[in-house]
């Protein structure tokens, strides 16, 4: 299964962008997804997940009461609603497979998100 982000931009501190991490193949309701970023020079870290229900969500602590995560299995698609944005949010996001919060399988192609202050 290939998980591909997209939805990135520029936005003014903050302002709202969502992002979307589509998947194909039959299996994506079966699986958790979640979102990393890696700002420049910096490691990749984790930022939200989903369970493949929805019924659970986690956020790190920066981005809780801001950040949304939800899906939508019919359409094979996990979205991050951002709100409050802030310049140090800016970074290339990525989606990916997860167990709870950890990252596995290869990562597809991020999403450039510049927060502007």
């Amino acid at each position: 299964v290939q998980l591909q982000a997209s939805g990135g931009g520029l936005v003014q501190a903050g302002g709202s962008l969502r992002l979307s991490c589509a998947a194909s193949g039959r299996t994506f309701s079966s699986f958790a997804v979640g979102w990393f970023r890696q700002a420049p020079g910096k490691k990749r870290d984790f930022v939200a997940a989903i369970s493949w229900s929805g019924g659970n969500t986690y956020y790190t602590d920066s981005v809780k009461g801001r950040f949304t995560i939800s899906r939508d299995n019919a359409e094979n698609t996990v979205y991050p609603q951002m709100n409050s944005l802030r310049p140090e949010d800016t970074a290339v996001y990525y989606c990916s497979r997860v167990i709870v919060t950890t990252p596995f399988g290869s990562w597809g192609q991020g999403t450039l998100v510049t927060v502007s202050s």
